[in-house]
């Protein structure tokens, strides 16, 4: 699985229900499986970001079908990261030669 980072922000539609942020959740929790997804993490934080999500997903089409799936509901904007752990950056620097 690849890790990407969902760095989010509510849209005025999202704001206007956001007593049901927490349900909402769930159910983007919930929809990654139909995407061969998993939110594993959900944090809501203050700041330039409203949400910060981490998502694995089998790849990059995967997880861009997954992030346009959530923001076609409306009440997200999303910037998706690919992120990388220790050993995928090895790999990656090895290649440098």
């Amino acid at each position: 699985m690849v890790t990407y980072i969902a760095l989010t922000t509510f849209t005025d539609q999202g704001l206007r229900s956001i007593k049901a942020t927490t349900q909402r959740a769930d159910a983007v929790k919930e929809a990654a499986g139909r995407f061969g997804a998993r939110m594993t993490q959900l944090y809501w934080t203050q700041g330039q970001y409203d949400l910060v999500a981490f998502i694995e997903a089998p790849d990059d089409s995967s997880a861009t079908a997954f992030s346009l799936a959530i923001a076609s509901a409306g009440n997200v904007r999303m910037q998706t990261m690919r992120a990388f752990n220790r050993d995928e950056m090895n790999a990656i620097l090895a290649k440098l030669g």
